[in-house]
């Protein structure tokens, strides 16, 4: 894997850049659709290539490994193959998935034990394992298994934790060393940066992390409890310290104004189910601010979704009829809302990119922020 930095935005840590991979260049900053299980909920992939322009999507360990399982997706060559996505992927190490069954695992030296959502079964995660199931899968970019420490831990937890991650790291990365990929391409591996909300457990983590010096690297344990100036600060307190010529990978982050936020302060890939997910429930983010589609307000309201955005598929659809599927409990009412966001987070990094190439970054990004929070 390659990284390049095209511009940096004056006033600021945000920088346009390149990462190229096996299965194609991604563009920073960028946002990555989340899907999960090989598939980004009520979106075909034709959607995520043509309508959306996805460079990049998730999936995740802990699912995939559980569900169709190891042997499937060898047997179909990989998840490429298998879910029939020919752009780069990144996987996810299911430590998040593991930390939110919080009644069903316990935390070891030699991994993490948990029962399966599905069906109950026993099963364990190991450092050295989560690598290999990665391999498995194919992912251009593995992730390393760590503890998401609640961002309500106190700092006695967020420690121990933080030691316990570090630790796995270790095992992990060199299991990662010692390993090739299986499909005929080479794989990336990115540590992750923990240490709750401790300025000192999070620089201890980055430069930890630093010294690795992997493809890239990434900052979990965020957006998961604690108030969101003091996530701002911690990627500040981190990105300080991470490699500037290296990709910077912000986990699970978020709303329209996070993202921004985030790449004011020098964040390049980001994450969320948020567009898919609240889109499923109505609410579409739009260049102006934020609607809830089940509002009487929109009934006979038949201007387009975002007439200040992109032409995106969403043209070809009013607010009344949008509001009239979510009212009528039609699928196709989900699927629209689905690819609305998905479209909209794509263009707003693509626009982001764009002012920190023309040098006005700081000033677009002031007004950005200001018109996606609003309530319509």
């Amino acid at each position: 894997m390659k990284f390049k930095i095209d511009a940096t935005a004056p006033e600021t840590a945000a920088r346009a850049g390149e990462i190229t991979t096996a299965h194609g260049v991604i563009p920073t900053p960028i946002f990555m659709p989340v899907g999960t299980v090989g598939s980004v909920k009520g979106v075909h992939m034709r959607e995520l290539r043509e309508d959306i322009d996805a460079k990049i999507i998730l999936g995740n360990t802990y699912h995939l490994y559980l569900r169709p399982g190891l042997d499937v997706i060898r047997g179909a060559g990989g998840l490429h193959r298998f879910n029939s996505w020919n752009r780069p992927i990144l996987t996810d190490s299911g430590g998040f998935q593991v930390f939110s069954l919080s009644s069903n695992r316990k935390l070891k030296e030699e991994g993490a034990y948990f029962r399966s959502h599905i069906d109950g079964s026993k099963h364990l995660f190991t450092p050295e394992g989560v690598v290999d199931i990665q391999r498995i899968i194919g992912s251009d970019i593995m992730m390393a298994l760590d503890e998401c420490a609640p961002g309500t831990s106190d700092y006695s937890y967020a420690r121990k934790s933080l030691d316990l991650t570090h630790r796995w790291l270790q095992r992990g990365w060199k299991r990662y060393q010692e390993t090739e990929g299986l499909y005929g391409y080479s794989q990336a591996y990115f540590p992750i940066v923990q240490g709750c909300v401790y300025p000192d457990l999070r620089r201890k983590s980055a430069r930890f992390i630093s010294d690795l010096g992997a493809d890239g690297n990434a900052i979990g344990g965020l957006a998961v409890g604690e108030p969101t100036e003091k996530m701002y600060e911690m990627i500040e307190v981190v990105n300080d310290i991470l490699p500037q010529d290296k990709p910077r990978y912000l986990m699970g982050v978020g709303t329209p104004a996070n993202i921004l936020e985030a790449i004011d302060r020098g964040v390049d890939m980001m994450d969320c189910v948020m567009p898919t997910r609240n889109g499923r429930n109505g609410m579409l983010f739009t260049s102006n601010g934020i609607m809830n589609m089940r509002n009487r307000k929109w009934a006979d309201d038949y201007s387009e979704l975002d007439p200040d955005g992109t032409a995106w598929v969403d043209h070809e659809y009013s607010r009344a009829y949008v509001r009239h599927l979510f009212v009528s409990q039609e699928l196709l009412a989900m699927q629209i809302a689905s690819i609305h966001n998905l479209a909209f987070y794509l263009h707003l990094v693509r626009e982001a990119r764009r002012h920190i190439i023309d040098g006005d970054f700081a000033s677009w990004k002031k007004d950005m922020v200001e018109r996606v929070t609003r309530r319509l």
